[in-house]
């Protein structure tokens, strides 16, 4: 990883954070000993937030047979873990603004990679449902990072990307000494969050696993790569599809051992859920 670039974000006090009700629900999660009221509690403090963890529990994605009214009602039907993944996808949207077209596209790659890794993860039981949906939701946090912190720099790599038809990370390349998934990576570490989760978006593009590597954490960061590569197919989140893409050589496939007819089914699953459940995800 990046020396320098490790120090610069580590140390930068201008970037986004967490917001802190999805720090104290972390906590109180990670604690062991919380009640449903508690949590709708810190929930409730912030009312953009839970008005969004309402909106979105009751999207087909989650399969309810009745409308969620409250939030201890969310919390008792999703579980706490769900609920977790549900309130840092809530808070955070809040790092996608301003919400100009590039944020909105760059949110709209996120929220469908996340629910991409999910129903890969939940079809296939080879990772943890809500540990992929959040390496879906953040993989490309880098490139929202980057373009916060210089919206016209960034500008031009996604020029350079569209024009020349190259790829991201080479036309970050271009421009820095480093792409946004060394940079999501070292935020993912900032934020707190689990090293699995950091070293998923950190290799969300790279699959050269260490022979020692945990086969959890190949699982996770496969799981993540493959949803990114959903999204990149159908057209989400990006100017045009990638409809060349053949998902049944990519390394994810392979290792996950999916063959053509079971990747047929989970993208289709996949653009399924995504067109019925897409507006309570803004």
């Amino acid at each position: 990883m990046n020396r320098e670039l490790e120090i610069m974000i580590m140390t930068a006090g201008d970037l986004p954070t967490i917001p802190v009700v999805a720090t104290k629900v972390m906590q109180l999660i990670g604690s062991g000993n919380v009640t449903a009221e508690e949590l709708s509690r810190v929930v409730a403090s912030d009312p953009a937030v839970a008005a969004r963890v309402l909106k979105i529990s009751n999207s087909s994605y989650y399969g309810c047979q009745r409308q969620i009214q409250t939030l201890s009602h969310a919390i008792v039907v999703l579980g706490l873990a769900t609920l977790k993944s549900l309130v840092i996808a809530a808070s955070v949207k809040q790092v996608y603004q301003p919400y100009g077209l590039t944020e909105k596209m760059l949110w709209e790659h996120s929220f469908g990679a996340g629910l991409a890794a999910r129903i890969i993860a939940q079809e296939t039981r080879l990772a943890s449902e809500e540990e992929a949906f959040l390496g879906g939701l953040f993989h490309d946090i880098g490139k929202t990072i980057m373009n916060s912190m210089d919206s016209r720099q960034y500008q031009e790599v996604m020029q350079r990307c569209y024009n020349d038809g190259i790829s991201f990370e080479d036309a970050e390349r271009q421009v820095y000494s480093y792409t946004h998934s060394e940079v999501g990576g070292l935020v993912i570490k900032k934020w707190n969050f689990p090293d699995m989760l950091m070293h998923a978006v950190l290799n969300h593009h790279y699959f050269d696993f260490a022979e020692d590597t945990d086969a959890f954490q190949i699982n996770l960061t496969c799981v993540v790569g493959l949803a990114d590569m959903f999204c990149r197919k159908i057209g989400i989140g990006i100017r045009e599809p990638e409809e060349e893409l053949d998902l049944l050589r990519t390394v994810p496939a392979e290792r996950l051992g999916l063959g053509e007819q079971r990747l047929e089914t989970l993208l289709a699953l996949f653009n399924e859920a995504y067109e019925k459940d897409k507006s309570f995800f803004n």
